[in-house]
C-alpha cells in the first residue's frame, strides 16, 4: 500500500509511523508477568523509588516471620 493512501475501513491513521517497530520486543517480559503496584500517594511519598519499597517490604517480611517463629516456640 502506497503511503498516503487509505482503504475505507482502515482505522489506522497515516501519522502513526510503526516503520521501526520491533515485533514481539516485550512478550518474554510479559509472559513472565508482571506485579505492578499502586501506591497511594500519602504512602509513595514515603518511598523515593522502588529499592527503598523493597528494602522496607522485606524487613516486614522478616518481622513478621520472627513473630511468627517466636509464638511457635513458646
Amino acid at each position: 500500500m502506497k503511503q498516503g493512501t487509505r482503504r475505507p475501513d482502515d482505522e489506522m491513521r497515516p501519522e502513526y509511523d510503526f516503520s521501526h517497530g520491533v515485533r514481539g520486543k516485550h512478550h518474554a517480559a510479559y509472559r513472565a508477568g508482571t506485579n505492578v503496584v499502586l501506591l497511594d500517594a500519602d504512602v509513595a511519598k514515603a518511598f523515593p523509588d522502588s529499592a527503598s519499597v523493597n528494602r522496607t517490604l522485606r524487613l516486614l517480611i522478616d518481622l513478621a516471620r520472627d513473630q511468627v517463629g517466636a509464638k511457635r516456640s513458646a
